[in-house]
């Protein structure tokens, strides 16, 4: 049986819809960009949406809007796609990395409210946070950067606290859990800013791209000037007024969405049953662990299906027994500061994050999307069970 390790689930509608835009004249910005906004602005309850190329691209939006500059402090997770934290390095800021919660991969509010206190106040206690190099003394915090972790939520409530008291700005890094709900709250707006990504794994795609949604008008004024190589409300054609990118969102992508997002909860319930066949099965199984759902998550919106392995067990042994029974799997994280990159600039060593990295040696990522049949979970869940043993 072939089980790929995702698919997205497109119907002739979407196909349609893309192949209209073909007809027209307009393929970059225009009636489809100001649809698919419309469309996630009305979903999440936000005043603005902002489409882009790709969630880096809207993260990288976010950074800039939230006047993040050169030495600049962030607080952000070690346990994540790398985007989260190379966008701050392409503003010259410093990451600094707080562990994680152990059920579910989020960062750990508690340490994040020490850090901030700590960071914010100087002295010596700052330096139990800060990397061995590359952050200057007395360098500003200026924003948390907390992500939702495999569809679900942060706890959004108690960072939010901790900004607050702080004067930070949060920057939300929902990519990963559009359609989740946080004590009934829409992901993604629990924050001042955040950003949604549509790549072909996530509950929705647009190929490529991503929305940034917040209430801000100035933030979304300057995200909006910033995809468009800098050009300002007012400026004309060929005019910049700020140093830009070119981030837009085409229309065919946004076609895509607009067509996607009508199907949204139809996507999230099929990849709920999916998850649900996965937790039948392997609730019994010896030696392995499924994602938690933390108590304040009211909707988890799947977007891989992650085990953990038990202390013991060879994860790279079982992907390969994995893969010679046509069963991919993937990693699923390995420690962003444990980049070459990032040991070599801020002289990250292993066990600064002890959770991070235990989560990163024992955390993979099984064969998932809404097309998923139950044959086929049958089939990923007997091979596990066969080369676990």
């Amino acid at each position: 049986m072939n089980v790929p390790m995702s698919s997205p689930d497109l119907t002739d509608k979407e196909r349609q819809a893309v192949l209209e835009v073909l007809k027209t004249p307009r393929l970059s910005m225009g009636p489809q960009i100001e649809a698919f906004e419309a469309g996630v602005a009305q979903r999440v309850g936000a005043r603005h949406a902002i489409g882009v190329s790709s969630g880096t691209a809207g993260l990288h939006l976010c950074v800039r809007a939230a006047g993040i500059q050169d030495g600049d402090l962030v607080v952000t997770s070690p346990f994540s796609f790398v985007a989260s934290a190379n966008v701050l390095l392409y503003e010259r800021a410093v990451p600094v990395f707080v562990d994680v919660d152990e059920p579910t991969g989020n960062i750990h509010v508690g340490k994040i409210e020490q850090a901030a206190a700590d960071v914010a106040g100087g002295g010596a206690s700052a330096k139990d946070w800060l990397p061995r190099r590359g952050a200057a003394a007395g360098a500003a915090l200026k924003a948390l950067l907390p992500v939702d972790a495999f569809g679900q939520p942060a706890d959004l409530d108690s960072i939010v606290a901790t900004a607050k008291r702080h004067s930070l700005s949060v920057i939300e890094d929902a990519c990963e859990a559009f359609g989740a709900t946080y004590k009934g709250r829409p992901a993604g707006m629990l924050g001042d800013i955040g950003v949604f990504a549509f790549y072909p794994n996530k509950q929705m795609t647009t190929g490529e791209g991503a929305i940034i949604v917040t209430d801000r008008e100035d933030w979304a004024e300057m995200a909006r000037a910033l995809r468009n190589q800098g050009r300002a409300p007012g400026d004309t054609w060929l005019e910049h007024s700020y140093l830009g990118y070119n981030y837009r969102l085409d229309e065919m992508s946004a076609a895509l969405g607009v067509a996607q997002l009508q199907r949204l909860d139809e996507l999230l319930e099929k990849r709920g049953r999916v998850a649900d066949w996965y937790g039948e099965r392997l609730a019994e199984m010896r030696g392995v662990a499924t994602q938690r759902l933390a108590p304040s998550t009211t909707r988890l919106a799947w977007f891989v299906y992650v085990v953990r392995f038990d202390p013991g067990f060879d994860r790279s042994r079982i992907m390969a027994r994995l893969e010679e029974r046509g069963i991919p799997s993937r990693p699923y994280f390995a420690p962003i500061h444990l980049m070459p990159y990032f040991v070599e600039r801020f002289g990250y060593r292993a066990g600064d994050f002890p959770v991070a990295e235990d989560l990163g040696r024992r955390s993979l990522a099984l064969p998932f999307s809404g097309v998923m049949s139950e044959g086929q979970v049958d089939e990923v869940c007997r091979a596990l069970r066969e080369v676990m043993g």
